[in-house]
């Protein structure tokens, strides 16, 4: 009786440690912010960096809900040979709903070094806007409801210039990217209500 009752406890510790594990994949993959969309080609060193922030410091207010409400300006470097558009999306992956999408933005001209503060309002040649969350085709700031929130964004270079109108959905976006990513890069700022 005894063998068996210890039989018994060592299945359960098994079966208990296959169930945390199952539970902490699911967990893991349930806060990927966008499907990973494999390069085609070898990556150049796609970058994005930011002259309003560094990566993982804190966003300016100015570009935020408590401010002016307008996009930072971003600097493109590295963008592959071959490349044909650019994508640029802006992410919210901490809200309690699951990732809040701020701004889509994409067949953005692979020549771009610069996109500068306040765009596309400052250049109606930019690119092409797709809805955000709200379901709104513009750039919504960031904004979190309570605590600090991470907002990723995300560029990707295209060897194709994508055949999608404007106001399409980033699911739209990311389904017409498929097979055609020839690098990807990010860059994250925090931002917290006070």
């Amino acid at each position: 009786m005894a063998l068996f009752t210890k039989k018994v406890g060592i299945i359960v510790a098994v079966c208990t440690a296959i169930i945390v594990v199952i539970v902490s994949l699911t967990l893991i993959e349930s806060q990927t912010i966008t499907p990973t969309i494999m390069p085609t080609s070898s990556s150049s060193i796609l970058k994005l960096e930011s002259s309003a922030f560094r990566e993982g410091d804190t966003i300016p207010k100015k570009f935020t809900c408590d401010g002016s409400e307008i996009s930072p300006a971003l600097l493109v470097s590295g963008v592959p040979k071959g490349a044909k558009s650019l994508t640029l999306f802006l992410e919210d992956p901490d809200t309690s709903m699951g990732t809040f999408t701020h701004w889509v933005v994409f067949n953005i001209d692979p020549k771009t070094t610069t996109v500068e503060e306040g765009m596309p309002k400052t250049s109606p040649t930019f690119g092409t806007e797709g809805k955000n969350s709200a379901g709104t085709v513009e750039y919504l700031s960031p904004c979190p409801p309570s605590g600090s929130h991470r907002y990723i964004f995300t560029l990707y270079a295209l060897d194709i210039k994508l055949s999608l109108a404007e106001g399409s959905t980033k699911e739209a976006v990311i389904e017409a990217m498929k097979g055609h990513v020839l690098a990807e890069t990010k860059l994250m700022g925090m931002y917290e209500r006070k």
